[in-house]
């Protein structure tokens, strides 16, 4: 579980291909890593397999992974976000962030706005049921509050966000060009309430 808010940006070393499968490498920053822990690259749960006091970690992500996320645009030199897993004493300052990314967005428009930026991204269609002005939001794996929706398209729609100067300058977001891609994850409470009303019967 984690929580959205971005504790280092980490640099991708190198990117092995596997059968159907990545390995990459990452300069994480983090000395204290441990095996088997839970990382949140970008928005997406991955798992330390290997890793150096000196800070790098590798990690396996798999066909499923790839085919659900854009962690297949990572190469050398990629900044990507990081962050460790919220322990019961963790301040929860962004919101309920699993790891489980739900689709793939593309920034649409960014505008400057005196020091903050706003900006445009595309999403899929089939999330629109999950987004609510003012809700919370993952992009690439920061915790982020939805300002405006746009109409529904044939196959997308826009929400548009401000992005102040320390979340542009202190995760991957400044780095981003038109067109990119960016796992999105949408607030799991909306998909357990989903849930609920679909299939929990009468009370």
């Amino acid at each position: 579980m984690f929580s959205g808010i971005i504790e280092h940006i980490g640099h991708v070393e190198n990117v092995t291909p596997r059968e159907q499968a990545l390995v990459t490498r990452i300069a994480t920053g983090l000395p204290d890593l441990e095996l088997g822990e839970s990382i949140a690259v970008n928005g997406v749960c991955l798992t330390v397999a290997a890793f150096d006091p000196s800070g790098w970690a590798d990690f396996y992500i798999s066909s499923e992974t790839l085919d659900r996320t854009a962690l297949n645009r990572l190469k050398p030199g990629t900044r990507v976000n990081l962050e460790r897993a919220t322990t019961p004493a963790t301040r929860l300052s962004g919101h309920i962030v699993q790891g489980h990314v739900d689709g793939v967005g593309r920034l649409a428009f960014v505008e400057d706005v005196g020091e903050s930026h706003k900006i445009r991204i595309s999403l899929p269609k089939d999330l629109r049921r999950y987004i609510v002005e003012k809700g919370s939001i993952a992009l690439d794996g920061i915790s982020l509050t939805i300002n405006a929706i746009g109409p529904l398209g044939p196959d997308s729609f826009d929400i548009e966000l401000m992005i102040i100067p320390h979340t542009w300058s202190h995760t991957g977001l400044g780095g981003l060009t038109i067109e990119d891609p960016i796992n999105v994850e949408v607030d799991v409470l909306g998909k357990y309430i989903e849930s609920l009303l679909q299939y929990g019967g009468r009370s």
